[in-house]
């Protein structure tokens, strides 16, 4: 199970503001004027840290417990199935073309559908996913 909400520290700035990290995705480092501002700048790098990764290539860390004093923070739901998808070919072995086979659609599509700049609907991710034999869940939290 893949869960893309992540701790994320925000460090009080000594010139004003915060500094907003993420452990387990170190290129996630920006700042912030106030909280609210800094808690959606962490949702903004979050999400271009998990694309980055998508298009290079490269892993995708699972998200670990938040230690003390960190906040959580979910990737966009968009961004979110594409990265469960993109993991889940990984894991399987399955090239775009092979996931374009299975889906019967042309490759260009399969591309599309990890294309961080491509938004794909939802149910189209969560249909790709179910051939591959995983199956999305949303769970909603209150602020």
């Amino acid at each position: 199970m893949h869960n893309f909400v992540y701790p994320i520290a925000l460090i009080d700035d000594p010139d004003g503001g915060f500094l907003v990290a993420c452990r387990d995705l170190p290129e996630v480092i920006t700042q912030a004027e106030n909280r609210p501002q800094a808690l959606e700048e962490a949702e903004g790098a979050l999400q271009a840290a998990i694309e980055m990764r998508i298009q290079d290539g490269t892993e995708i860390p699972a998200a670990s417990r938040p230690r003390r004093g960190e906040l959580l923070v979910a990737v966009p739901i968009g961004t979110a199935m594409k990265a469960a998808l993109y993991l889940a070919m990984r894991e399987q072995g399955v090239s775009k073309s092979e996931l374009a086979r299975r889906l019967g659609v042309n490759e260009k599509e399969a591309r599309r559908m990890l294309d961080p700049r491509h938004s794909t609907k939802v149910p189209a991710l969560e249909h790709a996913l179910h051939i591959l034999g995983k199956r999305a869940e949303l769970r909603v939290n209150g602020v």
